[in-house]
């Protein structure tokens, strides 16, 4: 999952939608992790988006605030580090 995020922070593309929904598993030889739902992702050269979006469980606190603040792809790392403690606590 962390290898699909850097992937596409490489390319500076913000998913803004991460949940559990959004990850597929798959099985070949080996298991690979695909990440899909690209409708709420934006691409972001040098610029902070303010645009309210994604699932509310997963939102990073900058998007929850009252007022606008600027975020970057920063949001989608704090939705991995939830997802992450639902996987390990359930």
């Amino acid at each position: 999952m962390v290898s699909a995020l850097y992937f596409c922070q490489q390319r500076n593309v913000i998913h803004r939608d991460i949940k559990p929904e959004n990850i597929l598993v798959m099985n070949s030889k080996h298991w690979y992790i695909k990440l899909c739902d690209f409708g709420w992702s934006t691409h972001s050269i040098n610029q902070n988006r303010t645009t309210f979006c994604g699932t509310p469980d997963y939102l990073a606190p900058e998007l929850v605030q009252s007022t606008p603040v600027p975020y970057d792809y920063k949001i989608d790392n704090w939705a991995v580090g939830i997802l992450t403690y639902e996987l390990l606590t359930g």
